[in-house]
């Protein structure tokens, strides 16, 4: 398979740091924007939208770079399940869940998915987490658990008093913060399907592909069960419907990708906390989101859980108790790269 032509990264530029932090500023703002419309349309249908256009685009950068197309099944069989797990199964979760709750608390939500990532790697590809990892992973637990579930049973647990617990079904999926579990959990099974896809196909053209093939049947969904998908947009809807698929899609896929091609990822992926901050903030700004005394802790630990995933082979450089080993003694070096909503 042939690679793209790219270009050295001129390190000692001034504009390089704010290149770098660009997809994360994108993808966390692109989350307000599509909270900010999401009253006006219809999740399946904002889904759709966000995902067609943006593959298009990238497709035709990928086009203009010369870079190969699928040939083989296995190629399109690959990117197939892509689609349908980062894709399709992803923005939808992420819609839905959107509409039922704020923009920053679900950005936390979805960038999460370290905690389900490093799980899966070490179970598939037998990658070793180390104690770092370990910790991060139930740093994260804690905080999606203060995040997730209700705040009276929480706080009636701390008081050691009994609070009923009433299950149902259908209260459950009317729950934002489960649909972004589930969407995060998509996210990270289609993190880890794109080691196979790169194996038959570019990633970047496999990228655009998914896109479309993902956004496709959210669209036919979407004209089959919505109504009124687009006849209450206002002109500043269509605009922030615009910018989370040019800017919050494309731009920022295209950005994360051609850093990305530059060599290695470990310090670049670290700036994953971003995305939640940047949510966090213009969620607040922009849309008055303010999360209750419960959530905040929640927001942190979370944070802190994705940073301790990331960094955990540069934190056991520091502290080399917390290095993963193998079975002969020898260091075991883990990185899992984090795609992004």
């Amino acid at each position: 398979m042939s690679t793209p032509p790219t270009s050295v990264l001129p390190y000692r530029t001034w504009w390089l740091p704010l290149l770098m932090i660009s997809p994360f500023f994108l993808w966390g703002t692109a989350m307000v924007a599509m909270k900010g419309v999401i009253p006006q349309t219809t999740p399946l249908f904002l889904a759709a939208v966000r995902l067609i256009p943006a593959g298009g685009l990238i497709l035709l950068v990928a086009a203009c770079l010369k870079l190969p197309q699928p040939k083989t099944w296995q190629a399109w069989g690959w990117i197939g399940i892509f689609a349908l797990l980062d894709a399709l199964m992803f923005q939808g979760f992420l819609a839905e869940g959107l509409e039922r709750t704020d923009a920053g608390l679900g950005s936390v939500m979805i960038d999460s998915q370290p905690i389900a990532i490093a799980l899966l790697s070490s179970w598939l590809f037998a990658e070793r987490i180390g104690v770092w990892g370990w910790l991060g992973l139930g740093v994260g637990i804690l905080g999606i658990s203060l995040i997730g579930l209700p705040s009276d049973w929480l706080l009636g647990w701390w008081h050691q008093e009994t609070v009923a617990i009433a299950w149902d079904w259908q209260n459950l999926f009317t729950n934002g913060q489960w649909w972004m579990l589930l969407a995060a959990l998509a996210m990270a099974l289609g993190t880890v399907s794109i080691r196979y896809v790169s194996r038959y196909a570019d990633p970047v053209v496999a990228t655009g592909w998914h896109m479309i093939l993902g956004g496709l049947p959210l669209l036919l969904m979407s004209g089959l069960w919505e109504t009124e998908q687009w006849s209450q947009i206002s002109q500043t809807g269509w605009l922030e419907l615009s910018y989370a698929t040019v800017f919050g899609s494309a731009i920022a896929y295209g950005v994360f990708f051609y850093i990305a091609s530059q060599g290695d990822l470990t310090s670049f992926t670290a700036l994953t906390f971003l995305t939640p901050v940047f949510a966090l903030l213009f969620g607040h700004v922009l849309l008055g989101e303010v999360l209750n005394g419960v959530q905040w802790p929640g927001v942190l630990l979370t944070l802190v859980s994705i940073f301790l995933i990331n960094q955990r082979e540069a934190l056991a450089t520091w502290w080399p108790w917390g290095r993963a080993t193998d079975s002969s003694g020898s260091t075991t070096a883990v990185t899992v790269k984090v795609e992004r909503d």
